[in-house]
């Protein structure tokens, strides 16, 4: 089975903040960098999670994320986070991330976030067409 494409990446340098004591990155410093590459590719989208309620009467909330450490990733690392969508059912779909270094192409981590649509009172409801037809779109390679 074929992936689907890379929707959008970004090359990041990691910091003394994404790290522990002795260098390696902290565990949960790729659920921030992770939210800002979703962030930013749904803005380039046209769909920006402030003006997704009053623009489409439904919006889009977390609903689980998950990462597997698979390298250790240490201070001034150079890393390429990339997106692709993988499962969409009928009222989630689901991001997933693969952090590379960029030194030595070494896959680090594979992440996932599980998203959901919900109506402006926060309760499930079927993925709207019009983002389906989107979500959809982006999952062709």
């Amino acid at each position: 089975m074929t992936a689907s494409p890379i929707l959008h990446s970004h090359t990041v340098r990691l910091s003394y903040a994404d790290t522990d004591p002795a260098g390696i990155l902290y565990y949960a410093a790729w659920f921030p960098k992770m939210e800002a590459l979703q962030s930013e590719f749904l803005f380039l989208q046209g769909l920006r999670q402030d003006t997704l309620k009053e623009r489409f009467g439904w919006w889009t909330v977390s609903r689980a994320t998950e990462c597997e450490y698979l390298a250790a990733a240490q201070l001034f690392d150079v890393t390429r986070i990339d997106l692709r969508l993988g499962r969409i059912g009928a009222s989630s779909f689901r991001f997933e991330f693969t952090m590379t270094r960029v030194d030595d192409d070494v896959v680090v981590a594979r992440a996932a976030n599980t998203v959901v649509t919900v109506s402006p009172e926060q309760s499930t409801v079927r993925i709207p067409a019009d983002l389906r037809e989107r979500l959809e779109a982006w999952s062709q390679p």
